[in-house]
């Protein structure tokens, strides 16, 4: 299977949460950051998370789980900063970034997404719902990360998506865990409902 490395960009200020964290929202027992984290580092493949400055309760919670990690000094202008590190950090390998806050997002869909990559090298591969929206994760071949180095700011990685000589292979992943991430204490509320299982089911 063709080399790649998983960055987590964990750098954001949750500020939909209104107070709260939501990558250390606790589920099946653990905070998201750390399920999602050792879901990544499950595939065999090296996890770099990138942190903001002043959640220091973040690094915290990944002590002694074997993935890397990186503190984004300028993480309150956007997800660039995570980007460009995580672009640099791969080291000529292929890079998948995995967003932290998409609780369906498991080992097993990592690794489809990694067998997908590995059948064509040289495109873009994207996770999408089963009805083919694109979602996330999003595997980057190695030959485009130079492009990450002009990223500024909240705009994601939709300028590089911009620039690839091909349109990304989508991957349909089941239902809709490739689009459902939680940002706001509503958004929890209703996964976590739809969580539970109606009496005696």
């Amino acid at each position: 299977m063709a080399a790649v490395q998983i960055l987590i960009p964990a750098a954001g200020a949750s500020l939909r949460m209104r107070g709260g964290d939501k990558l250390l929202e606790r589920v099946d027992g653990l905070p998201l950051l750390v399920r999602q984290a050792a879901r990544a580092r499950a595939t065999g493949c090296r996890v770099l998370v990138a942190l903001p400055p002043d959640r220091p309760a973040r690094a915290a919670a990944l002590a002694g789980l074997g993935v890397e990690t990186c503190v984004i000094a300028d993480a309150a202008q956007g997800m660039a900063g995570s980007l460009r590190a995580g672009a640099a950090w791969a080291e000529g390998a292929a890079l998948m970034v995995m967003l932290p806050d998409m609780p369906e997002i498991d080992t097993a869909h990592l690794l489809v997404l990694m067998r997908a990559f590995a059948e064509d090298e040289g495109r873009v591969v994207r996770a999408a719902s089963a009805d083919l929206r694109p979602g996330h994760p999003v595997i980057f071949p190695a030959t485009m990360l130079p492009l990450f180095a002009k990223l500024r700011g909240d705009q994601g990685a939709r300028a590089v998506l911009e620039r690839a000589a091909h349109p990304p292979v989508l991957v349909p992943l089941p239902a809709d865990v490739a689009l459902r991430d939680l940002d706001t204490p509503e958004d929890w509320a209703l996964w976590r409902a739809g969580q539970e299982k109606p009496p005696g089911d």
